[in-house]
């Protein structure tokens, strides 16, 4: 396979997984980033650091209205629940296998 169809393929498969997590709202950050140690935000963090890296201009904001599909202000106030004290308690025992992003605590 040569670069180009590698790059088609793997921005093929990023859409993909973006438009499944716009389509399940229903599923929240804590409980991805508890499960496979990134979330939507991550997601949001690599796609800025690539548009930094290649010289693209991208505000924060855009990263991540590209990934929740709407600006996140409004994705927060109409599907994120309040954590529980069990998912932060799973999100703080998981901490050390989350992604390494850069901005990311």
């Amino acid at each position: 396979m040569d670069e180009l169809d590698r790059i088609k393929l793997e921005a093929a498969a990023f859409r993909g997984l973006i438009g499944h997590l716009q389509e399940r709202k229903d599923v929240q950050n804590i409980d991805i980033m508890n499960l496979a140690g990134f979330c939507r935000n991550c997601l949001s963090k690599w796609y800025k650091a690539a548009a930094d890296a290649q010289g693209i201009e991208l505000t924060k904001d855009e990263a991540l209205e590209a990934v929740y599909g709407m600006p996140y202000s409004e994705w927060k106030d109409k599907y994120q629940n309040e954590a529980t004290p069990e998912q932060m308690d799973k999100f703080n025992e998981t901490k050390p296998l989350h992604a390494k992003i850069s901005g990311h605590v």
